[in-house]
């Protein structure tokens, strides 16, 4: 079983969901209804195998972290 992460989700949809998690729109933990009503319903599965079980802290960190490796990378 290939396990793809949080490489198929784009830099700039991380960032939104980082928004969302500052901002109190994204409620942890995560579940369907909670992806969904922040519109990322179509990274439904993408979302749940990294991020499941996980509380706001620990989604923050996985996030910020994801974001700046990426941001390194493009700035080389």
């Amino acid at each position: 079983m290939e396990v793809a992460g949080l490489t198929s989700i784009t830099t700039e949809q991380l960032k939104k969901l980082l928004k969302y998690l500052h901002d109190g729109s994204l409620e942890t933990p995560l579940n369907a209804h909670r992806i969904a009503c922040v519109g990322f319903q179509f990274r439904h599965a993408e979302l749940m195998s990294a991020l499941r079980g996980l509380d706001e802290t620990a989604i923050r960190a996985v996030l910020v972290c994801v974001i700046a490796e990426r941001l390194k990378q493009e700035n080389g």
